[in-house]
């Protein structure tokens, strides 16, 4: 860098003070007045000063710049200086100077422009590509790194093909021709729309190419997403339109937004009288269940009400549509009720024939945790896997016919019948031809040609005998003989018929206490209790309880059309402290009338609902006065009497028949044979 020292600290000395400073080493700056603007610039950019100039010639200097105007002081410091260094006069000074000013500016306004134009180029969306003659490329913007995946810094320099294989902008250096909207697929994959423009310079001379290009992966995948979504809508519109259900849809505020024909047909209502209208417009008894859930945001189930000008019975389901987290209206699906009616006649027909041939439950539906319930389980599940005989033992409504249906469903033979058999329910008269058939004429009144009994069509399946120390002593020795031979002969007959049948026989009875009063038969005892299982009543495994009303509350929601959550912590405690002579029917029995005394928009059974749980005992005094009609003969009294003392000790034990006969001192089959006569129902008392 050169040594420069400034005679002269005037206006002049300070400017060029101000442009040297930057690009040599100002070694003094000498002036006679030491309060000149220059020597106050110069002591603050810490350089020397001095009133004499003569001080500060050295050797080393290059230059000295006088700017003094004086001539006198211009001879004497070229007099004094050494042949080394260069004098410059004031004017030479003020002309570099203002050259100097000049390039600065220039190269300050260039690099303005620069920076201006880089921000453009690289601030804009679509990617840019500039190549020369060579194809070369010598400008790459940030958005063709973006859209290409290769920085600038190792792209310029190269070959467009390095870095572009598919590239096309070569092409428009031989043709001189603009491309505009040429479609190109990179090597990544992306999809780009581009136009190429080749460079010429004021000689209309090629210096190179130009290509700006924008990615269009988005826009045409966005594209396509909106075609699906159009064909969806279309879809789900047409599916809506096609249902047979009745669909009302309305939005956050409760106003229609739309129907489908199916409402139409079944309200009588169009879609002018609904769309835009409140929730209400077609209630014609009722409250509106679009509202509840509006306010709610719970879905509303089964609920019954009427529609439409015709006041068409109907049941509503209804829903909230909630968008991420959001409510934005509600569904509704209507069902006229006279087709809900058909359904249940050809649901009822079809539960009674599962009920007669299949059996319906499994293990899975089995609930028990505690150790008194996992041990019968688990003999169960042994005992399903071989032929042996079954002997379920247990408490009524302890679930021995659950048990049952899991044995036969996990057996080998789960895919042929399950016949299930009552046998305190049958008369004993037609209990054996029941069982094992008859021939055609074997008694006034049988069939032509014969008809066959339960083994029979219980053949390569299972029979469940229920109640089986109820069997009279005749039947017991032909059940013995079937158990013994595989064979049984039908009442009136007198070819054995060979059968292939697992039974699976239930008691509640002493069978041991039985066989010493001699009601029962020691040997056919023998044959059944191959595989005793123990199943435990309620009262020993409450801890069951919570679950065992979960499952129930289901079933009973499915039956009865309702939503009912569960048991609050307080009604659990209570079921747990009772003992449940009745066993898991029993707490059926309770949770269903607890949740038909629920309100609608109550959804937990409180310790209010439940009944009050006492003692078996029958309620009330049973007063002889009270059912005496003076101009009834006395057999009719009686009956009448009987049927009211029958009554009063089943509901007093919750419907427990086997409890009832017990107190009554008549035997099952008895009772069931009085319950007909007077008819009682029996399901209703469950």
């Amino acid at each position: 860098m050169q040594k420069i020292m400034i005679v002269g600290a005037g206006k002049g000395g300070t400017a060029i003070l101000d442009i040297f400073k930057q690009t040599a080493e100002v070694a003094a700056v000498i002036d006679i007045n030491s309060g000149a603007p220059g020597i106050l610039a110069a002591k603050k950019a810490g350089i020397q000063t001095g009133t004499d100039w003569r001080e500060y010639i050295s050797e080393d200097l290059d230059i000295i710049i006088e700017v003094t105007g004086d001539e006198k002081v211009f001879r004497d410091l070229r007099d004094a200086r050494e042949k080394s260094t260069v004098l410059i006069p004031g004017s030479v000074a003020f002309l570099i100077a203002s050259l100097l000013e000049e390039k600065e500016g220039l190269i300050k306004a260039l690099r303005k422009v620069t920076y201006e134009h880089d921000l453009i180029f690289n601030s804009t969306g679509d990617g840019m590509v500039v190549i020369n003659t060579e194809g070369i490329i010598t400008l790459f913007n940030r958005s063709a790194e973006k859209i290409i995946g290769t920085l600038s810094e190792d792209a310029e320099g190269k070959q467009i093909f390095e870095v572009i294989p598919s590239s096309k902008l070569p092409r428009v250096l031989n043709t001189r021709k603009v491309e505009t909207n040429q479609e190109l697929i990179l090597a990544n994959g992306s999809k780009i729309i581009t136009t190429r423009i080749p460079i010429l310079d004021e000689n209309d001379q090629l210096i190179g190419a130009f290509s700006v290009f924008k990615d269009i992966t988005e826009v045409v995948n966005l594209a396509e997403e909106i075609t699906n979504l159009k064909e969806i809508q279309t879809m789900l519109q047409a599916i809506i339109n096609s249902s047979d259900e009745a669909i009302s849809v309305v939005d956050e505020d409760g106003r229609g937004i739309l129907i489908n024909p199916a409402y139409t047909r079944i309200t009588g209502l169009k879609e002018e009288q609904v769309i835009g209208q409140p929730a209400t417009a077609d209630i014609s008894e009722g409250e509106s269940m679009h509202m509840q859930v509006l306010k709610t945001r719970r879905p509303v189930r089964g609920t019954a009400m009427r529609v439409g000008p015709n006041k068409k019975e109907v049941v509503v389901n209804v829903a909230p549509i909630i968008v991420d987290g959001i409510l934005k209206g509600s569904v509704g699906v209507i069902h006229d009720m006279s087709e809900i009616q058909n359904l249940n006649r050809e649901l009822s027909r079809a539960r009674q024939i599962i009920r007669t041939l299949e059996a319906k439950y499994s293990f899975e539906d089995i609930i028990g945790q505690t150790e008194e319930m996992t041990i019968p389980i688990e003999q169960a599940k042994l005992g399903a896997k071989t032929p042996a005989t079954v002997l379920l033992r247990g408490e009524s409504g302890t679930g021995k016919e659950l048990f049952a249906h899991a044995i036969h469903n996990a057996s080998d033979r789960k895919f042929n019948k399950f016949i299930r058999v009552n046998c305190a329910a049958i008369s004993e008269s037609l209990l054996e031809s029941e069982l094992f058939g008859y021939e055609e004429g074997a008694f006034s009144g049988a069939k032509r040609g014969g008809k066959r009994g339960f083994f029979e069509e219980a053949n390569n399946g299972s029979i469940f005998l229920d109640e089986i120390g109820e069997l009279p002593a005749n039947t017991q020795a032909k059940l013995l003989r079937v158990l013994q031979e595989r064979e049984i002969v039908r009442v009136g007959g007198s070819k054995p018929v060979s059968i292939n049948v697992r039974v699976i026989a239930a008691t509640n009875m002493n069978l041991e206490k039985a066989i010493a009063n001699g009601s029962f038969r020691e040997d056919l005892y023998y044959r059944l209790n191959r595989m005793p299982i123990h199943i435990p009543p309620l009262r020993r495994r409450k801890e069951d309880i919570p679950e065992l009303c979960e499952k129930l509350i289901r079933k009973i929601n499915q039956d009865y059309g309702r939503n009912v959550e569960g048991v609050s912590v307080g009604a659990v405690k209570k079921l747990m402290e009772y003992d449940w002579p009745g066993n898991v029917r029993e707490l059926e029995n309770v949770l269903g009338r607890a949740i038909i005394f629920l309100n609608y928009n109550e959804t937990i059974i409180e310790v209010q609902h439940l009944p009050e749980l006492q003692s078996g005992q029958p309620k009330g005094k049973l007063e002889y006065a009270d059912s005496l009609i003076l101009t009834e003969t006395l057999s009719s009294q009686m009956e009448k009497f009987e049927a009211k003392i029958i009554r009063d000790t089943l509901e007093a034990v919750n419907g427990n028949k086997t409890l009832t006969a017990k107190k009554l001192g008549v035997s099952v089959r008895n009772l069931y044979y009085k319950l007909e006569k007077h008819g009682i129902e029996i399901d209703g008392m469950q």
